[in-house]
Order: C-alpha cells, then sequence, then structure tokens
C-alpha cells in the first residue's frame, strides 16, 4: 500500500534525535549509564541500537486494515503541541489504512516484556501503566490528517515520577515500561474508533502523534540511571 515507509517528522526533527542519541552515546561509553540496565539483565551495549532501531523503525509502518473515512488530508505538514508531523503524499482519495509502526509500538513494546519478565516488576508494571494510560488518554486530542496525539512531553515525565515512587532500584525499567505500554493504549488503542474521522492516509499505532512520547520516554528512562 502507498504510504506506508515514510518519516511522520520533519528532517530538522529526526536529525536532532540522531545527535540526541550520539549524545547518550557518549555518555555511556565514559561509564555514566548502564550499570542500572545491566543489574535488570540488559546489556549496557544494547540501549543504543535499541533507540537506533525504533528511531529508524518510526519510518515502517505495517498495514494491519482499512476504514472508511472523510476527505484524506494529504500534501501537508501539521502542527500540535509544538511538533511538526509530516502527512504521506497520497494521489487519489482511499480509505485510511490502520498500521501499526515498527519503531514506535513493535520494538517498544518487545522492550517493555523483555524489562518485565527480567525484572519482576509485575505488579508496580500493571500499576504504572495503567496510571499512565488513564493520564495520556484524557489528554489524546485527535490531529486531522495524522491520527491521535497526545504532547511528547507527558508520558516520559509521569513515567519518571511512577517509576521512582513505585520502584526507586528498577527506575529505568519502570518508568520504560509505564511510559511506552502506557502512551500506546492511552493514546493509540483506546481511540481507535475515532481515527475513521480524522481522513488521514495512514493512521499508525506508535506512529506520528505518539511515537515522540514513547520515544522521549526511552531517552528519559535511561537517564533516570
Amino acid at each position: 500500500m502507498r504510504g506506508v515507509y515514510f518519516f511522520p517528522f520533519t528532517p530538522v526533527f529526526v536529525i536532532g534525535l540522531f545527535f540526541l542519541l550520539i549524545f547518550l552515546f557518549i555518555f555511556i561509553q565514559v561509564g555514566l549509564i548502564g550499570y542500572a540496565y545491566e543489574r535488570i539483565g540488559m546489556a549496557a551495549h544494547w540501549i543504543l541500537p535499541l533507540l537506533l532501531l525504533s528511531l529508524l523503525g518510526s519510518a515502517i509502518n505495517i498495514p494491519l486494515t482499512q476504514v472508511r473515512s472523510g476527505p484524506v488530508v494529504s500534501r501537508q505538514v501539521v502542527h500540535f503541541f509544538g511538533m511538526r508531523y509530516v502527512i504521506p503524499i497520497v494521489e487519489q482519495r482511499q480509505p485510511t489504512v490502520i498500521a501499526i509502526n515498527v519503531g514506535g509500538a513493535i520494538v517498544p513494546t518487545l522492550i517493555s516484556l523483555f524489562l518485565l519478565v527480567s525484572s519482576g516488576l509485575f505488579v508496580q508494571g500493571v500499576l504504572g501503566t495503567v496510571i499512565v494510560t488513564a493520564v495520556v488518554y484524557q489528554l489524546a486530542r485527535p490531529i486531522a490528517g495524522v491520527g491521535i496525539g497526545v504532547p511528547m512531553f507527558v508520558p516520559p515525565l509521569i513515567a519518571a515520577v511512577i517509576g521512582l515512587t513505585l520502584a526507586p532500584e528498577q527506575a529505568p525499567a519502570l518508568a520504560y515500561m509505564a511510559g511506552t505500554l502506557g502512551c500506546l493504549i492511552g493514546a493509540d488503542l483506546l481511540n481507535v474508533h475515532r481515527i475513521a474521522d480524522l481522513g488521514a492516509p495512514v493512521a499508525s499505532i506508535g506512529g506520528a502523534g505518539t511515537f515522540d512520547g514513547i520515544f522521549f520516554t526511552g531517552i528519559l528512562a535511561v537517564l533516570l540511571t
């Protein structure tokens, strides 16, 4: 299907995220980050590749189904809470493709499940995810042509507070789990029924609108070490 392979962000934002990853790489190499992850079973040298995979994977959306939609919004850059989202070009009217984003949904979910099992934070993980889900659901807003959006710094900040409060010794793991899963559930999964009215060529779970919040959750979780 057309439009399922595209970066949902402007080049300036993508370049900025790459520089942020370089900054984290330096911290990892000098040993300032990593010991907390090794304590829960994740080697420090996996942190940067996983974050990089998440960023690059944001350009890949795996189609799941299609729904009838209103007039398709295309060839635009949409502004939401200071973010600029790129809408893929559509050459003719078509239904909205509902997809799942590799970097914003699949990769973070797999990492979260790994951290859940390796850390043993089952009760805290569920409680933290429920809290983030509830807050994100209240803040999520439909963005015409894009999908469901949420302010990008809200999920990571809430997740950080939850991690430091419920599991101070394993705050990075809990913050990542609660922040990513809570953002996916609260913003995307609980608002799937609203997608048909947005005129988006591609509405991706974990894609534009929520990916930035999920990615920054990973960054902040790393810094909690």
